[in-house]
């Protein structure tokens, strides 16, 4: 199958981006280097293009009932003009399908964003939800991810250098929903979310406008910076990838994310089998691991302590602001922060202490 490509692909290109495969997509892996681009970000101010995450319009009068059953988190506690993150849940063993996050734009409105490999699952489970548990009538769900961009302005100066091109993003608080016009005239949305632990937002703009705000971005003094850097951060910031910490075989009690899960709200899609769960407790639990010395762990490297493997990392890689090795990983639900244990780098054994998360708290 063919990859797909941001409406700002060209523009990468003419930057000199270095291009990797994203979840079906080509996306820029890197501009500069991975460690100028997270230091720009935790300095100043980067924009990431995140174009390959999924956007689906959900509308209509069951929109609300229709997500909140088919989603983890209790949309009740928000309102519009609000953000939550939540997870789709597999229905046999509560397995987190995808982790989301819902724009709630207007009532009976809403913007839902998959990570980009499951924007087609996403799309049936809700469809599904709409005709069989919708409650209060059904909705649409329009997949609207060829139709716009999205970048992640990021940064503790994110705020700040984008009020020029953007004023009315600027001001858009943490977790907050709004509707913006962009240069050019268009008009669209910003969230105050984001994936690197940084202040920042996310702009979701209509496809034309794209190129004039992306430029008007790097006009402003904000970096551009590529999906490797967002990585790095996001792994600083102890939040979860799918694929790596959340998937098949992994719930969110697992993945310390029991939170997302509001079992006070009612039904929802793959509650009987979380709930099971919970009664007998987790077999596993991720935790983060700071390495000692230069190694650097990668995902997959078995985790031990004493001569018994315990667990594998998830993900892992070098710290830029740390200056040393950090990884994520499920071990036993007994290992607990302050703990010592051994990653298994390549052969040889570097020894890692269990951190509280995050690992860089901003």
């Amino acid at each position: 199958m063919a990859l797909r490509h941001s409406p700002l692909d060209a523009e990468h290109r003419a930057l000199g981006a270095r291009m990797a495969e994203f979840g079906g997509w080509e996306m820029p892996l890197q501009y500069a280097g991975v460690l100028e681009e997270h230091h720009a970000c935790r300095d100043r101010a980067v924009v990431f293009d995140v174009s390959h995450l999924g956007s689906l319009h959900v509308h209509g009068e069951g929109a609300f009932a229709t997500l909140e059953w088919a989603l983890t988190n209790d949309l009740d506690r928000v309102e519009p003009g609000r953000a939550q993150y939540t997870h789709l849940l597999d229905v046999d063993d509560g397995h987190v399908v995808d982790d989301l996050i819902v724009w709630w734009l207007a009532p009976g409105e809403f913007l839902v964003m998959p990570n980009a490999s499951n924007t087609g699952p996403l799309v049936a489970a809700l469809r599904d939800a709409s005709r069989s548990h919708h409650g209060g009538g059904e909705c649409t769900v329009d997949d609207v991810t060829a139709d716009r961009a999205v970048l992640a302005v990021q940064g503790p100066s994110a705020r700040e250098l984008t009020a020029p091109v953007v004023p009315d993003a600027s001001r858009v608080g943490r977790f907050r929903v709004a509707s913006v016009p962009y240069p050019g005239g268009a008009s669209g949305w910003a969230a105050g979310t984001g994936y690197t632990g940084e202040d920042g937002f996310e702009l979701h703009v209509p496809r034309e406008a794209a190129a004039e705000v992306w430029h008007a971005l790097l006009a402003a003094g904000i970096t551009p910076a590529g999906l490797g850097a967002r990585d790095t951060l996001r792994l600083e910031a102890g939040l979860p990838l799918h694929g790596h910490e959340l998937g098949p075989g992994i719930t969110p009690l697992q993945a310390g994310l029991g939170w997302v899960v509001r079992f006070d709200k009612g039904e929802f899609r793959g509650r009987a089998a979380l709930e099971a769960e919970r009664a007998r407790g987790v077999a596993r639990r991720l935790r983060g691991l700071l390495v000692g010395g230069r190694q650097i762990p990668r995902a997959g490297c078995p985790v031990l302590r004493g001569d018994e493997a315990i667990g594998v990392v998830t993900s892992g890689n070098f710290s830029p602001t740390l200056e040393r090795g950090i990884a994520l990983a499920f071990v036993p639900p007994d290992v607990a922060p302050g703990d010592e244990l051994t990653i298994d780098i390549r052969g040889r054994r570097a020894p890692a202490t269990v951190a509280e998360l995050p690992f860089v708290r901003r």
